[in-house]
């Protein structure tokens, strides 16, 4: 339980600082400077194409190791980074690349008529994000958003290879301890599987509030 509670702390606090990244890189690729879009694409591009564990490792040891030699160089004492703010850190980052282009795209989908009648208005960029863009944007961004925060739970088992005690290590350590790993592992699956239950009724809700007015989407089959 102790391993579940630091996965849920990561992921929460990676999902979060992937989606500021997001809706920074979506604007920044949108309607951002040439100098802005070029650099948003090679961020989504490099991130998503280098495996997580990788990006994981490098961003852990090298980027620790970065943030100290640059406050040595200003003056300050190093700092000793903890293992969450780290791991929050790294899944962040990966999270933002995706969720870039998941909210680029609900960008895109919202009805051009909108952006239009708020520029007309005269509207300033900002005002216009936050009392246009994003809520119309939502409902077509909620279902790509409800997959990343599902892989954030479960990418913080990579985690495990950097010896940060999430649930996978924590379950490891137990089994190792007692060579009970059949009944450890076991028990660590069901966990996730129960908090991906729980997240899914909780999406559905937040799904449901966010298409509040629009119409119903038919399921297939029906």
């Amino acid at each position: 339980m102790r391993g579940l509670a630091n996965s849920v702390q990561i992921a929460l606090g990676a999902f979060g600082l992937g989606l500021a990244i997001g809706i920074a890189g979506a604007w920044g690729k949108l309607y951002g400077s040439p100098v802005v879009r070029d650099l948003m694409e090679i961020y989504t591009t490099v991130v998503r194409a280098v495996p997580e564990l990788v990006l994981i490792l490098l961003l852990y040891y090298a980027g620790t190791d970065l943030i100290n030699r640059a406050l040595d160089s200003f003056g300050y004492a190093p700092v000793d980074i903890s293992g969450l703010a780290a791991g929050i850190g790294v899944l962040g980052i990966v999270q933002g690349a995706y969720a870039t282009e998941v909210i680029r795209g609900a960008i895109l989908a919202i009805p051009q008529g909108q952006i239009e009648a708020a520029r007309a208005y005269g509207m300033p960029p900002g005002k216009m994000l936050r009392r246009i863009t994003l809520p119309a944007m939502l409902p077509f961004a909620i279902p790509g958003l409800a997959n990343l925060w599902l892989i954030a739970t479960k990418d913080t088992a990579l985690l495990a290879v950097v010896g940060f005690n999430e649930l996978t290590q924590e379950t490891r350590q137990a089994g190792a301890t007692t060579k009970a790993y059949f009944t450890f592992f076991v028990a660590a699956g069901v966990l996730y599987l129960l908090l991906t239950l729980f997240s899914n009724v909780i999406i559905g809700r937040i799904e449901r509030w966010a298409r509040r007015g629009m119409p119903p989407v038919a399921e297939s089959g029906r």
